[in-house]
């Protein structure tokens, strides 16, 4: 990310899920994007909102990844945008000052914890192990990202997971694609999956826009299916 991002217009604020909303109920899939060129970022937004899919994850991964964000915020406020691949509290800050109006971490620390919750956004701290998500659920949080979903035991090891922990719900990220998505949105304790085909590298470089909104739409169809079951548990901010 790039250093110390200036902070967004004045009066301007992050656009957050709603109150009354958890952050996994906006949309069945949350496009996770990284972007070499922050101009890219509100065509792209923009495409995605049009598409169905409103909750844009940009990842921390390349120096426009600040500016991209604080475009988003300021040019799409239809959209929800947060910061991805959270690694350090610095990070948490500054994406939080340039408009993420959420924060997504790969994995979490007591000290990254600590600055993720105190930005004031929701945030969906990565686990891959029950006992990460046991640490989580003693601290108040109930909504977390299980990474890497596939690497780490994919759709039978959340399936596991919904009996014991029944107030943990979680956003699976990694390894996720169009036809593996389904079985994810299936389990009781999944509200939305996290992946990256409907914003494919080679459709960003050609700014082929049209295209990213059809494989949007495709990725929005898949709500389709009854997800009364995971209703009523860690709403907000996943924070009791």
């Amino acid at each position: 990310m790039a250093p110390s991002p200036a902070p967004p217009p004045a009066g301007s604020e992050p656009a957050a899920a709603p109150a009354s909303r958890s952050l996994l109920d906006l949309a069945p899939v949350i496009p996770v994007v990284v972007l070499d060129d922050a101009a890219d970022a509100v065509p792209l937004a923009r495409a995605l909102v049009a598409g169905g899919l409103p909750v844009v994850e940009v990842t921390l991964r390349t120096p426009a990844a600040g500016d991209a964000i604080r475009a988003v915020a300021a040019e799409v406020p239809e959209a929800v945008v947060g910061a991805g691949t959270v690694l350090t509290p610095a990070q948490a800050r500054e994406s939080v000052d340039a408009g993420a109006g959420f924060l997504v971490s790969p994995g979490w620390t007591e000290r990254l914890l600590e600055s993720m919750l105190g930005c004031g956004v929701p945030v969906l701290p990565g686990v891959s192990t029950a006992s990460e998500a046991i640490g989580l659920l003693e601290r108040g949080v109930t909504e977390m990202k299980f990474f890497p979903a596939e690497a780490a035991g994919g759709v039978a090891y959340l399936r596991s997971l919904a009996s014991p922990l029944p107030r943990a719900r979680f956003c699976p990220t990694g390894g996720i694609d169009e036809k593996r998505a389904p079985g994810y949105l299936a389990l009781p304790n999944v509200g939305c999956v996290g992946g990256t085909w409907m914003v494919p590298g080679e459709a960003i470089a050609a700014r082929d826009w049209p295209r990213v909104q059809r494989l949007a739409e495709g990725a929005a169809a898949l709500r389709g299916r009854d997800r009364g079951r995971n209703r009523g548990q860690g709403q907000g901010q996943g924070r009791d």
